[in-house]
């Protein structure tokens, strides 16, 4: 069998639920031998969802409570190289398993714990970690999208698992971080707390600009604004909510009763392509289109195509056009059209027709599975991969380890290293992205120590709502050059920075790739060693019939499922209610296949691409259910706006004063049994228990009920905000001294920004390693701030810098204010 990009690594995976075997299965898909270790009698998480976190993986059954279930796994972590888990701290160490006893076993050893809150945190440590508790001590369930504020509905619930997605991919790409630096650094213990990847992946939903423009609210939130101010009430009905939808950012729906998502606004061609590809191109040339980057008080008209949202005055114009062309064509005709175009939009469809997709099937985002339990199974691919690695899309089941033989190996490990260095120091990286997703990639590789440069065009392409405002955070710990790259003289610097550069990092289709001059045969030619990060919308690791479509976040979200998961069905699709849910994961999934691409590296010498796609990324946060087979249950999961959980033992319920979760779903009956005022109900049956438990938890305050199930496995938490979250953790930058490591949540208020306002970002500090280094990446500069500076470095003198940027071949600037207004 073909040597795969982790082959040489061994994981031993005591992961239970679901971040553990996540991360397993992660790491699994891109080549490691994961040994699964399993208590006797079962895992506590079986059944489907399970098996198919098991695929690639060896299993082996060990009683960890026995003398000698802990001495064999102890023998094992002397042989391997990554030790997996997520149980509540101290767990591990009760079992004589901790960190501490491995890595002097094994002074090489990676151990990645995963606890849902921070070990360190007093307060919320012992916290039963389920998925749902997290979401809503968090802040997940409550202000759960604009649409949900304008109809007065909340708090909602979701099934989908983000804490688990954010930190699964947080602790992938922080293991394969960490084995590259051990060289250097020897092992690591490492923690990420799910809840604090989860702050972290919703981090547009909790970020503030301090007197934030009015010109970057969509029409929703103009809408919130005026009813709050005015003390107007909550009312609206979905049906009423159309009139405050952008044309360029709705769902419509198509001559086959499907509905067919577009979003398309904020690049300055995008709009005229949906347009154009409906027929529409005189509607198209008698709209504004001006530059984006001007002060509102400069506009000559009331908005531009180059900019979001759509003016009031056009919106019911353009969106009645628009609704018109869709209704003369089923929705397949017009995603074709679409994708001909390079207009971003897809069709609406449940994640069970997603399964079966063409597309996804043949690009490899869907796999067909032979699994001993339940035959073929359709399940989620990969989330990151190698290009040119086939064993990508080739899955088995898992089988059982041979212990004797595993134990027969030589011992691993070595010196211990010395602590300090940042897993990246000294990591070039070119980045060539935009927009959220890509630009991720390069922030978050800048905390592990990577010199980032940023690229961008002399002319943006895309509005300031999407460059500025989102690169707050995206852009942060990078240095900024603005070069055209049509032109002869970028094309040169390009080069140069792509000389010296270890890693590139691009969002875009192999077309748009292969037109940058970005072609892995040209890379391998400069350089063999170099890595180019690819990420884009529908990408797999094969090609499909919509590998060359573009797309964004919400784009993943309707055409894996998300949507109508989300809004309840066909008629009622609505985007996932956070912002960038999807972008941002498709950005830690991409530094995950970085860090495959540096272990190959640094085994064969050999560069190549490493990619992720937001479509891959849809699947891992629908992980739970993202997969099919002959008889398999019904996708009858919570969904729509009036989900507030599932079942009453994990549930939304109000106490006296207000709302909060409670989740027992493992002791159920027992957990009620223990409370006296709840004993009663314990026999209940299932379909009477929910109105009878609102009765009784209504009767209490929710303190109460915090304090009847604390120090088990039952837990009531407050349904918080992630406002109330972000302004609970928040420390000054001005006043120094940020702590990384001690809260589980941490928000920095950084009131020295270059911009002259102060910003609130959440600080990086999911990921909490004892060897490794993390950085507070420094504020995002002014796009072309370094221009000048870099060009130097370049070995391009004072005069010649002056020339480029005189003929428009580079750039210093993209508008007078750091953020136009």
């Amino acid at each position: 069998m073909p040597q795969r990009p982790l082959s040489h690594i061994r994981v031993l995976d005591f992961g239970h639920y679901l971040a553990g075997p996540l991360t397993g299965m992660m790491l699994a898909d891109m080549g490691a031998e994961v040994i699964r270790i399993t208590r006797p009698g079962g895992t506590g998480f079986d059944g489907p969802a399970f098996d198919m976190l098991s695929r690639g993986k060896q299993t082996l059954e060990l009683d960890l409570k026995s003398e000698e279930g802990r001495a064999t796994a102890i023998a094992l972590a002397r042989r391997a190289d990554v030790v997996i888990e997520n149980f509540r701290p101290g767990v591990m160490d009760r079992l004589g398993l901790g960190p501490d006893v491995l890595r002097a076993a094994n002074a090489q050893l990676v151990y990645l714990s995963l606890p849902g809150f921070a070990s360190t945190d007093a307060e919320l440590a012992g916290l039963p970690a389920w998925e749902a508790v997290i979401a809503a001590y968090t802040g997940q369930f409550t202000d759960m999208g604009l649409n949900r504020r304008l109809m007065g509905i909340n708090p909602s619930f979701s099934p989908l698992a983000l804490a688990s997605a954010y930190g699964a991919s947080f602790g992938a790409m922080s293991v394969l971080f960490a084995l590259n630096a051990r060289r250097e650094n020897g092992g690591d213990h490492i923690e990420v707390p799910l809840a604090a990847a989860l702050l972290e992946g919703l981090v547009y939903n909790c970020e503030q600009i301090e007197d934030y423009p009015e010109r970057y609210k969509s029409p929703r939130e103009v809408e919130l604004d005026r009813r709050q101010a005015r003390g107007l009430p909550m009312n609206l009905r979905f049906e009423e909510l159309s009139e405050f939808l952008d044309p360029f950012y709705r769902t419509y729906t198509c001559a086959d009763g499907r509905g067919f998502y577009v979003v398309s606004g904020s690049v300055a061609t995008h709009p005229r392509r949906v347009l154009e590809a409906l027929g529409l191109k005189e509607l198209a040339d008698g709209l504004p289109d001006f530059s984006a980057y001007l002060d509102a008080k400069d506009w000559p008209a009331e908005w531009s195509m180059r900019n979001y949202p759509v003016g009031a005055s056009d919106r019911e114009r353009v969106s009645s056009a628009m609704k018109a062309a869709f209704l003369t064509k089923p929705a397949h005709e017009w995603e074709d059209l679409f994708g001909a175009a390079k207009a971003p939009a897809t069709a609406q469809r449940f994640t069970a027709e997603w399964l079966h997709d063409p597309h996804a099937l043949a690009s490899g985002l869907i796999l067909k599975v032979e699994d001993s339990k339940h035959g073929i199974m359709h399940q989620m691919g990969n989330v990151a991969w190698l290009s040119g690695d086939a064993g990508a899309v080739r899955k088995s089941g898992a089988v059982e380890a041979d212990l004797a033989a595993l134990l027969a190996e030589p011992e691993r490990g070595g010196a211990s290293g010395r602590a300090g260095k940042g897993w990246l120091d000294g990591l070039k990286v070119l980045d060539l992205t935009n927009v959220i997703a890509g630009p991720t990639i390069g922030s978050t590789l800048a905390r592990f120590g990577a010199k980032v440069t940023l690229v961008q065009p002399v002319e943006p392409s895309v509005d300031p709502w999407n460059t500025v405002v989102f690169g707050i955070h995206a852009q942060r710990g990078k240095e900024s050059i603005l070069l055209n790259l049509r032109s002869e003289k970028g094309q040169e610097a390009l080069a140069r920075l792509i000389a010296e550069a270890d890693v590139i990092t691009m969002n875009g289709t192999d077309q748009q790739r292969d037109r940058l001059g970005l072609s892995p045969e040209r890379l391998a030619e400069i350089n063999p060693r170099l890595i180019l990060v690819q990420l884009d919308a529908f990408g797999g690791p094969m090609r499909g019939p919509k590998s060359g479509h573009l797309g964004y976040d919400d784009l993943a979200q309707a055409a894996t499922g998300v949507m109508l998961r989300f809004g309840g069905g066909m008629e009622t699709p609505e985007e996932h209610a956070h912002f960038g849910t999807i972008d941002v994961l498709t950005g830690f999934c991409a530094c995950v296949a970085l860090g495959g691409a540096l272990l190959r590296l640094e085994d064969t010498g050999k560069g190549g691409v490493a990619r992720a796609s937001l479509a891959a990324a849809g699947n891992l946060i629908q992980s739970q259910f993202m997969y099919d087979f002959e008889g398999r249950a019904p996708f009858d999961e919570p969904s729509g706006r009036e989900a507030l959980g599932w079942g009453p033992f994990y549930h939304c319920y109000q106490a006296a004063g207000g709302w909060f979760f409670f989740a027992a779903p493992t002791e159920r009956g027992a957990a009620l049994a223990r409370v006296p005022e709840l004993a009663d109900l314990a026999e209940l049956p299932e379909d009477q228990l929910h109105d009878a438990l609102q009765a009784r938890f209504a009767a209490q305050p929710l303190p109460h009920w915090r304090a009847a199930f604390a120090g088990t496995s039952a837990a009531a938490v407050p349904l918080s905000s992630l406002h109330e979250t972000r302004d609970a953790a928040l420390q000054l930058e001005s006043q120094g001294g940020i702590d990384l490591n001690q809260a589980t949540f941490r928000v920095i208020r950084h009131d020295r920004h270059p911009m002259g306002r102060w910003c609130d970002l959440v600080a990086p500090n999911a990921v909490r390693p004892q060897a490794g280094r993390i950085a507070i990446p420094g504020p995002m500069p002014k796009y072309g701030q370094h221009t000048r500076a870099i060009l130097e470095r370049l070995g391009y003198s004072e005069a010649e810098a002056a020339a480029m940027a005189a003929s428009g071949a580079a750039g210093d600037s993209w508008s007078e204010k750091y953020l136009p207004e």
